[in-house]
Formats: C-alpha cells, structure tokens, sequence
C-alpha cells in the first residue's frame, strides 16, 4: 500500500488519522466567542463566576470561571488575543484540553484576501508507509477523477463549504457541511468536518480563528476570475465562526499528520454563529441540513457514495467545489479499531473534512462520513465509519446548546 499524507491547504490541513485508544472517551471543547457559555461537563449544575467578550453577532458572551482561570495561568489576556496574540504558538500556551478551545470572534480577520491565501498548498507530507492488509482490507481502487460540482453551489450543494483556521504553519483550510440539529430541527448551526481540521492531535491543541463559509465561491470561478473578489463573491451566505468544537479523545490522544494514526476517529463536529446582522441560523441561511447516518450499512450493502471537498493542492487551486462518486471499498490500519471506507478519487490537500454522502433509508441525502486521509499519489480517499463515537460527539454539541 502506498504511503499516506493529509489533505489541506496552506500548509495541510485537510487529511489526517489518528491512533485509536481503547477507550472511547469523547472530548467536547467550549469556546469562547458565542457558546452557552454554561458550565462545562465537569462541573454540571454548578453556577459558576462568569466574565464577557465581544461574539460574532454582537452582544456579549459568558466565560465561566475555570475557563478563566485555566487562561489566566497560562498568560492569556482575551484582548492581547484578539489584537494579535493568538499568533503565539508556544506550546505552554498552546491550549490542548476538554474545554480549551479558545476562538474569540476577531472582526474582519477572514476578509476576501485573507481566505484566498489560505489557498496556497504546501508541499505533500511525505508520511511513513502503512504497509501489508490489516484487518478487512479491500483491493486498493481505481483513481476516480474530481470533477467539478454545478454552480450555483448553493442550489446544487447548498450545505457544502469550506472550513477556515490559523496554525503555527499559517492560516489552512479544510471543508465541512452543515448538518441537522436535533436539539433545534430546521435551525442548525452545526458543521461537520474532521478533526484534525480542528485538533492537532498528540503534537499540539486546538487551531484557532475556526470559521466556516458555506458555499465558499459560489459561483465557481477560476483562480484568475477571483482577482479582486469581494467578500459578497467569496461568502455569499455569510462567515460563521465557531463558537464551539468537539471531536474524539482518540484524535487528541493519538492524531498524528502521517502514518494514518487516529484517522478512524478523524471527524469533529462544530457549533457555529452568524456575524453580526444575520439573525437567521445557519440552516435557515443555507436552506439545508443534511441528516446523519451513523452506524450505515456494511460496504458490500452501500452500492455508491459520492466525496465532496475543495482541493487546493496542484492540479487544483481550492477555489472550486469538486467531487468523487464511487462504490466504496474497506481499509483496515489496525485490527483493534474501525476499518475505514475508501473510494478512488484524485482530490487533494483541502478537501479534509469534506462530506462522504449517499442514501439513506428514507431516500435522503446523508452524510456517512468524511475525508480523513489519502496517498500522497492522489488516488483514493479514506473516511472514518461513523459509530458509538462520532455519534458522542455529535449528541455533545447539540446538548451544549439545547437549551439556547
């Protein structure tokens, strides 16, 4: 089998895995821009002391007391952060645990020139090889070539987009998609996408500055079409940042960018907010959420999913839609953890956190799983089995927020 690498852009934020553990821990991380601000799992029913910063569509949030004092022992001052000191990447400051994700809404950050350089691939990881048939592995499948999605994105994907944050190596993307919430039906504001989008699992914490724009360049222009673009042509539904995160302990614990570690528990789910003057949720904006399928059906019974991403590494340039329909096939990294789906497709680096879609029951359009790793050939694609799990993580961010 052939080596395997991430997939993002900039440097890579779009495909990785991660070791699995043996428990199935789940970690739920409570930002600090438009969460609910209530207390943390740790400290159910309790009131604790709570201050206030600014949130992406005005007003004030609440930051309970141990979040407080947890960033004042490691020198974090909210506004130093917003004017500039979330750029410092020290690892003591480099928040890791449950309840740590830090992303204070920073006005204007993500203006039209700023995502498009996030667009600028670094050169492919080149990871250790994973080698030999572990588990239930099918025959490595045939290159599937991406092809572009219909424009408009919007009534053609309207759910789909791009998923926008900051690391030490500089400002990355991935994709993402918006899903149902059943806390609050027909009003979402949850994003789906993988979690080393949100995570940098066993070498560091949480990335910071998590945005997500759906229908990112909806009318699919070119590179060269772009020049000069205004936010309206890039976000013609808005920027919604992340004002909570939550993905697996076994991506925080073990996620690594090569070797395939952590990548059958790749996934995250976000919770998002509307800048200012959008009262709508994310649901309503978009006009879709697309239903979660845990637990699908075994490969053999599943006759084609269809990958969606945008790819910014060459031959693509991250300003297009792309996707790859394909009957999946099995891959198995260790015996002891989920064996994975895989498709053949030729995306790259970007298209991480990108939705797998297909069928479910009802004839619904419904996301089984998302895009995790990949050769560095650029052949196929990996997505994790969404089980016990990702449903955890899915179920602990719409708890968070039930009540709002």
């Amino acid at each position: 089998m052939r080596s395997i690498r991430l997939s993002a852009a900039r440097p890579r934020a779009g495909r990785r895995t991660t070791r699995g553990v043996a428990a199935a821990a789940l970690v739920g991380a409570l930002a600090l821009t438009a969460t609910a601000c209530g207390p943390s799992d740790d400290s159910a029913g309790s009131q604790p002391d709570q201050s206030a910063v600014d949130q992406p569509g005005g007003g004030e949030l609440k930051i309970p007391k141990e979040l407080q004092d947890k960033l004042k022992d490691l020198g974090v001052n909210l506004d130093d952060w917003k004017h500039g000191e979330w750029k410092n990447w020290d690892k003591k400051k480099w928040l890791r645990e449950a309840g740590q994700f830090v992303n204070p809404y920073i006005k204007g950050l993500w203006d039209p020139d700023r995502m498009k350089d996030a667009e600028q691939p670094a050169e492919p990881v080149e990871p250790e090889d994973i080698s030999g048939d572990q588990g239930v592995t099918d025959p490595e499948p045939t290159p599937v070539r991406a092809q572009p999605v219909s424009a408009p994105y919007s009534a053609n994907a309207p759910g789909v987009g791009k998923v926008f944050f900051d690391s030490p190596e500089g400002s990355m993307v991935c994709s993402g998609a918006v899903v149902e919430d059943p806390a609050h039906p027909g009003k979402s504001n949850m994003v789906w996408t993988a979690g080393h989008c949100v995570h940098a699992g066993k070498s560091g914490g949480w990335y910071r500055n998590i945005a997500f724009v759906p229908s990112y360049n909806d009318g699919g222009r070119s590179a060269a079409e772009l020049q000069g673009a205004t936010k309206e042509q890039l976000a013609p539904k808005g920027v919604f940042w992340a004002d909570a995160a939550q993905t697996s302990q076994q991506w925080i614990d073990g996620g690594a960018k090569t070797g395939g570690e952590g990548a059958p528990y790749d996934f995250a789910v976000l919770h998002v907010k509307p800048e200012a003057g959008n009262t709508k949720s994310l649901e309503e904006t978009v006009g879709t959420a697309y239903p979660v399928q845990f637990n699908a059906p075994a490969v053999p019974k599943i006759a084609s999913m269809t990958a969606q991403g945008y790819p910014a590494a060459k031959p693509f340039d991250g300003q297009t839609l792309q996707q790859c329909p394909g009957k999946p096939g099995r891959l198995s990294l260790e015996t002891a953890q989920p064996t994975m789906y895989r498709i053949g497709c030729t995306m790259t680096a970007g298209s991480s956190g990108g939705p797998w879609f297909t069928n479910d029951q009802q004839g619904r359009t419904a996301l089984v799983s998302n895009t995790s790793i990949g050769p560095v050939t650029a052949d196929w694609l990996a997505g994790p089995h969404l089980g016990a799990e990702a449903k955890g993580v899915y179920e602990g961010v719409s708890e968070k927020f039930a009540n709002q």
